[in-house]
């Protein structure tokens, strides 16, 4: 009996860690090393909770999980500072890191958004959940999950203005 709870569990997690990882790092903020704290944190929960949504809808369960140890973990007051040697060089036309430094300036500014915000913009545009599963996940109803949302995404056309150009 033990040994099948633990296949299952393991298979699940062999299965879905890339997409679940990367779900932590955005709602983190980009930190890898938050999101695998996040993460391991998140999987020991659904590890003790297993036999009983085994067959229902663990990935909710741990996004779940996920995105509220994550608003948990931002209000924490200091989480150390990320020096670097040197600036990095602006990258140059046809460059093919160009897009590395785009997502890694959307993590930056997802980053800036309050974490509530943060979870309901990766949540809903993300992970592609409907507002229900978003405000489920958040423990907040429908129509606060889809403020948080909205406001979310405006702040980050703020931050990120710079780099959009009008087309035509």
């Amino acid at each position: 009996m033990e040994q099948a709870r633990a296949d299952g569990f393991d298979g699940f997690v062999a299965a879905r860690w890339s997409a679940l990882f990367h779900l932590a790092r955005l709602l983190v903020g980009g930190d890898r090393h938050r999101a695998e704290d996040l993460l391991q944190e998140a999987l020991v929960k659904l590890w003790f909770v297993w036999p009983k949504i085994a067959d229902e809808a663990p990935e909710a369960y741990v996004r779940t999980v996920l995105a509220r140890a994550a608003a948990r973990s931002a209000r924490r007051r200091w989480w150390g500072e990320n020096p670097v040697a040197q600036v990095p060089e602006r990258p140059e036309d046809g460059d093919v890191s160009a897009s590395v430094v785009e997502r890694s300036r959307l993590e930056a500014a997802l980053a800036q958004l309050p974490p509530r915000q943060r979870a309901a913009v990766v949540l809903r545009y993300y992970q592609d959940l409907p507002e229900k599963q978003v405000a489920e996940a958040l423990g907040c109803p429908v129509g606060t999950a889809r403020s948080h949302a909205s406001r979310g995404v405006a702040r980050l056309r703020r931050l990120l203005a710079d780099v959009i150009e009008p087309v035509g």
